[in-house]
């Protein structure tokens, strides 16, 4: 880092020079050298801090922005805290692990988290003893190493929305005392979607090396229950879209689908069609954006595409598990891959892009208002549109990517010595067609092609060395790709 900063100083000295010697100095020789010293200190400077001046430069607002912005319909507390301290405090003691499905009780918790825990995963359960539950959330909650935060996609990206003054923000989803009191004083709660409890749901972390009775973590991670009745069966969905005459939104943010699959298939089936009603409901002339999260049901991801969910929304916004999943759930390209491996090919990423615009994206053939994805993963970002439907996406995609490295260290600005510029320095566009191969240019970090009426735009992500807060990222990002970006009047 040092010998980058020395030979900034030393172009600088030599432009100073030149500038003393300029007059005896025929003006084309001059003009030649001042151009290419500049050059050279341009590129002295490190990849990450050209990366974030160019975005400077490329994040602009939309000619019409949003001013009223309607979020559901999942919400609820997140509790975070060191799961050895929580069993603690709950007084059980160090044992064997044992893998439960579901948990009814402080032994089950006390067995599950220690089998995830010796072996480092990450796992999500269901706590089926509501009051046992109630009982332990209190501790959590009350525990002085814990922290609260507002929790629930829906949420997440109203809080985010929030921080912009102009804009307006109307939520509605299971909101408790304690999730009102955290959020942002600019989002409004309609009465009906306030209730006498909150939705928490505990987030136990533990550390690489962390040691509890026996049991030693080979890496960090976090093992999150919760009793969650009321997201997981979209109890507010309706009062979401009734509310909506009154407010008036401008764009209608939709999460929460996700939360469904902990229901029996015939519920879930049943509950999804009275989603699907219910969305109808929305005036065509609101976009609407779906925020997709992590699922393992197959079956329910296909129902989403297929039975008239993404012909009803206008956007979506996922990540390369979700994408992946999807592809596999409806047998699209490259839905043989298992797996990712290190960084998503940007080649497979885009040709999957491509194909859900294409089979499930507006058509003069077919009934769908889809015309737009933000892809994100940890690298980079895409934003895939149909033409002549969306604008400022360069803008969108830059600032999605620019609120990632900020929000993972927890800066105001990026910070250029805590992130790595590690996107791909050149890349095919497409495995399935003739690509383009593209190579990076930090100084124009946006990159742009066109495939059959669908626009795709790229940018790296400056990933932050040292991340702070993880949770809610995919949330933060669509939240800024949204409101950078404009929707052309139909």
């Amino acid at each position: 880092m040092w010998q980058r900063s020395v030979c900034v100083g030393l172009l600088a000295l030599a432009l100073g020079y030149l500038c003393v010697l300029g007059p005896e100095l025929p003006p084309a020789a001059l003009r030649q050298l001042s151009a290419s010293l500049l050059g050279t200190l341009r590129r002295a400077r490190s990849l990450e801090a050209r990366t974030v001046a160019a975005w400077q430069a490329a994040i602009v607002r939309p000619a019409r922005g949003w001013a009223r912005v309607a979020v559901g319909v999942n919400a609820c507390v997140d509790v975070v805290l060191s799961g050895v301290k929580l069993l603690e405090a709950l007084g059980l003691e160090p044992g064997d692990g044992k893998n439960h499905a579901v948990l009814s009780s402080g032994q089950d918790l006390r067995e599950a988290f220690t089998h995830f825990m010796e072996r480092g995963a990450a796992a999500e359960r269901f706590f089926s003893d509501a009051a046992a539950f109630r009982d332990i959330a209190r501790t959590a909650s009350e525990h002085p190493a814990a922290q609260l935060y507002v929790g629930g996609n829906a949420a997440l990206i109203g809080q985010k929305l929030a921080t912009n003054p102009d804009l307006k923000i109307l939520l509605c989803g299971p909101v408790g005392p304690k999730l009102h009191e955290l959020l942002d004083d600019n989002v409004v709660v309609p009465p009906e979607s306030m209730q006498e409890r909150d939705e928490f749901h505990l987030i136990l972390e533990y550390q690489a090396g962390e040691q509890w009775g026996r049991v030693r973590a080979p890496t960090a991670n976090r093992f999150i229950f919760s009793h969650d009745l009321s997201n997981g069966a979209l109890n507010m969905l309706e009062v979401f879209v009734s509310s909506l005459d009154e407010f008036q939104p401008d764009l209608v943010v939709l999460s929460g689908l996700h939360m469904m699959e902990g229901q029996s298939k015939e519920a879930r089936h049943k509950r999804l069609m009275e989603a699907v009603a219910s969305i109808s409901d929305i005036p065509t002339d609101i976009p609407i954006h779906l925020e997709l999260a992590s699922m393992t049901d197959q079956d329910f991801m296909s129902n989403i595409m297929h039975q008239q969910v993404f012909p009803l929304v206008n956007s979506i916004g996922l990540n390369e598990q979700e994408l992946l999943f999807l592809t596999q759930a409806a047998s699209g390209p490259h839905a043989s891959l298992a797996s990712w491996s290190g960084i998503p090919d940007v080649g497979v990423v885009s040709d999957i892009l491509f194909w859900i615009l294409k089979e499930h994206g507006k058509a003069a053939e077919r009934p769908s208002d889809l015309t737009r994805i933000h892809f994100h993963t940890l690298a980079y970002h895409i934003l895939a549109t149909v033409d002549g439907h969306w604008g400022n996406q360069a803008a969108a995609v830059a600032a999605g990517a620019r609120a990632a490295g900020m929000q993972a260290c927890a800066t105001d600005t990026i910070d250029t010595s805590r992130v790595l510029l590690q996107a791909p320095r050149e890349f095919l566009t497409s495995h399935t067609e003739a690509p383009a191969r593209i190579s990076l240019n930090p100084d124009e970090p946006v990159v742009h092609w066109h495939r059959e009426g669908i626009s795709f735009h790229f940018t790296p992500v400056l990933v932050c060395q040292d991340p702070v807060r993880t949770v809610g990222l995919g949330d933060a990002i669509s939240a800024e790709g949204l409101l950078y970006s404009e929707a052309f009047p139909q």
